[in-house]
């Protein structure tokens, strides 16, 4: 009875010890590279955020962090690759507001912007500007739309790219005014900015945050800023609303997403470590002279971000029909 009783405790004891063996431990964050995907090309707002959060997080977290650029159709395909990418916190995409204009703008997409990704962190706001070269006869809104209004020719804009907040606000002054815009579209701010410096395009419509240094220098000259107020960084700069457009309204948010199932705690791990990096006094002031307005308190949480990206999409699917905006 006795060996009978010793056997099968022996017996259980190995089923225990497989069992625990069999167990897997979930693998420490970040247990390798980080890399931030990028939908633009280098040189715009969206790439110059991404670098300046990549150093926090390679900080706190341990690990390096990499900005990868993967830039065309709008974000698009930097989203897609990320999408397909695995949950683990190990892939992240840095987006604008873009991401949420595309569904309404592209045909479909091979991935979904609403069920494919979960929201991290929106580290702010950013107006978009209108700038033109400091030898322009442009010297307000008010000329510009002078110049557009029928029967004269589309007043060409570059924008940062189809389906852009860039691209969209330019369009919207045809829904707010009787004027014919026409984007020149490119793969990021930075390009778009290259070719008005050059006078290939006489005017621009690009994030503030790219073209804050050169205006500063003197090298542009802005007519109009998008947002419903002016920016702390050009307060000189009138809004489109000020100039005679009251109620036009178009700012862009920047923010983190990783694919969807990436674990509540790595997402949130990510989240505390952007909130306690954005408190250092050095780079608030970096960002704001950038044109940011941070995000702060409760607009800072993943579920806060996940609900503006959602309401976006739905508010930028309503403009783009009915601007009509198809990109196929």
């Amino acid at each position: 009875m006795r060996r009978t009783l010793l056997r099968a405790a022996l017996a259980l004891g190995c089923v225990g010890l497989a069992a625990h063996a069999g167990a897997v431990e979930p693998a420490p964050y970040p247990s390798r590279t980080i890399t931030i995907v990028v939908t633009f090309a280098p040189g715009g707002g969206t790439d110059l955020l991404a670098r300046k959060l990549a150093p926090v997080l390679q900080q706190a977290l341990g690990q390096p962090v990499v900005v990868e650029n993967r830039p065309g159709a709008s974000g698009n395909i930097g989203a897609s690759h990320v999408a397909k990418a695995a949950p683990d916190g190990h892939t992240l995409l840095m987006v604008n507001s873009s991401f949420a204009i595309n569904p309404g703008v592209y045909g479909p997409l091979d991935f979904s912007p609403a069920r494919d990704f979960t929201a991290v962190f929106n580290v702010g706001f950013v107006p978009s500007v209108l700038v033109v070269p400091p030898a322009s006869p442009l010297r307000n809104l008010a000329d510009l739309l002078q110049a557009a209004r029928p029967p004269a020719p589309p007043a060409l804009f570059a924008s940062c790219g189809a389906g852009t907040p860039q691209h969209l606000a330019g369009e919207m002054l045809q829904l707010a005014a009787p004027v014919r815009m026409s984007q020149v579209p490119y793969k990021g701010c930075g390009p778009a900015l290259a070719d008005v410096l050059s006078g290939q395009v006489g005017l621009g419509i690009v994030t503030a945050s790219s073209a804050a240094p050169l205006l500063a220098a003197g090298k542009l000259r802005a007519l109009a800023v998008t947002s419903p107020q002016r920016t702390a960084q050009l307060p000189g700069v009138p809004t489109v609303a000020e100039q005679g457009l009251p109620g036009y309204e178009l700012d862009q948010w920047h923010g983190l997403l990783a694919p969807a199932g990436t674990p509540a705690a790595v997402v949130q791990r990510l989240n505390q470590v952007l909130v306690q990096g954005l408190a250092d006094a050095e780079l608030q002031a970096q960002l704001r002279g950038l044109g940011y307005t941070l995000t702060q308190g409760a607009d800072g949480t993943p579920q806060a971000f996940g609900a503006l990206v959602a309401r976006d999409l739905r508010r930028f699917g309503t403009v783009t029909a009915q601007l009509g905006l198809r990109l196929d």
